[in-house]
């Protein structure tokens, strides 16, 4: 063998292993980010709480150990979280007093049909029970059933071992599935009827027409002022894992939702729904290694309506994706996938200040319990 034959062997070699130096590097870029290779960066990610305002001093990242609570929503998924939240074990020290929780009242005349139910003497919470219809549904809108203790001057869902000098049936004027009609209205009177014929009560119904016309107006102003802002993160190179993506948002206090691949942001107070949801590919979340899953996208979702004011839930949308972004390698986008710039940003947020203030003057302030039920 001459030097020629020697020298192009040579080359020959080191093509080979650029080839194959480059094919790894290819195969390491596009795989899936995993927890693991978190370690190097994990000390340097801003903490996100409940009440923290996004120009503060960053703080060291800690997990938020915070009640995780939901409700919704989106109702039922919120619901089952919130109950997740209150199962989480009690710090030690000092005992707590019991206190008894009542059925809150669910009925308001201003968003509700509400029709009396006159009593001639009290009955008891456990015939109303047996009384109740089997389903608490009126066509597309919730129906409920009140009734006044005896001793109390407080309207209460039915429980069993109380007393009640007067009931009252109700349902919904209006709510994501449109206003109250008069087929719904006819349905409502003829349920309400039958319960009041099996506890002896003398139902007093409002004038449906008067009544409907109320549920379309109500529904047209829900119309006009239901918000729900959702913002995407797509990565700019590497997918991430679902892990990845999880062990991210938990710096931030996001906990694991109901279901998979979802997770979000408690609120202030128990009970109350998540002020933010983190959700992407479930199908990714159920897989036998997740870790080998590839996420090229996560949503960030507010439901506006659902969520006090005070929480400032479009300040902490806005800093969780630009946080996210930063520390995952990724963009902030609409659902079309255009950047979405500070300016127009700062424009969604003083829009926002103006749909609260409509709904402050409506009585139908973001996060109350009539918010929550109208858009649902």
């Amino acid at each position: 063998m001459n030097s020629l034959h020697i020298g192009l062997a040579i080359i020959g070699g080191l093509v080979l292993a650029g080839v194959v130096a480059y094919n790894a590097w290819v195969t390491r870029q596009s795989a899936p980010r995993t927890v693991r290779e978190r370690h190097s960066d994990v000390g340097t990610e801003p903490m996100l709480g409940p009440h923290e305002d996004p120009l503060d001093e960053r703080r060291e990242p800690v997990l938020d150990d915070g009640e995780p609570d939901r409700t919704v929503p989106a109702e039922l998924l919120a619901e089952h979280e919130a109950l997740a939240a209150a199962s989480r074990p009690m710090p030690m020290g000092d005992a707590l007093p019991v206190v008894e929780r009542r059925p809150a009242p669910a009925l308001d005349a201003l968003i509700d049909v509400i029709a009396p139910l006159a009593l001639d003497h009290p009955v008891s919470g456990d015939a109303v029970l047996a009384a109740l219809p089997h389903t608490r549904r009126v066509g597309s809108k919730p129906f409920a059933l009140e009734g006044l203790p005896v001793e109390g001057a407080e309207w209460e869902s039915p429980r069993p071992g109380q007393r009640y000098r007067a009931l009252q049936a109700g349902v919904q004027l209006a709510n994501r599935a449109g206003a109250l009609n008069d087929i719904e209205f006819s349905e409502f009177v003829v349920k309400a009827q039958a319960f009041a014929d099996a506890v002896g009560a003398n139902p007093d119904f409002p004038d449906m027409r008067a009544e409907v016309a109320r549920a379309r107006e109500l529904d047209a102003f829900a119309g006009g002022h239901d918000a729900q802002l959702g913002f995407t993160l797509r990565a700019r190179r590497a997918a991430w894992s679902p892990g990845y993506v999880a062990q991210h948002a938990a710096q931030l206090g996001f906990v694991a939702g109901a279901l998979p691949g979802r997770m979000v942001l408690p609120a202030g107070q128990p009970g109350l729904p998540p002020v933010l949801v983190l959700a992407f590919d479930a199908q990714a979340a159920m897989a036998d290694d997740p870790e080998q899953s590839a996420l090229r996208e996560i949503t960030l979702s507010l439901e506006v309506t659902h969520v006090p004011r005070a929480e400032r839930a479009f300040d902490r949308l806005r800093e969780a994706a630009q946080v996210l972004a930063a520390a995952m390698d990724g963009q902030v986008t609409d659902d079309a996938g255009a950047p979405l710039s500070p300016e127009t940003m700062a424009q969604i947020g003083t829009d926002l200040e103006a749909l609260y203030d409509a709904l402050d003057a409506r009585d139908l302030s973001a996060g109350s319990p009539q918010a929550r039920r109208l858009f649902s």
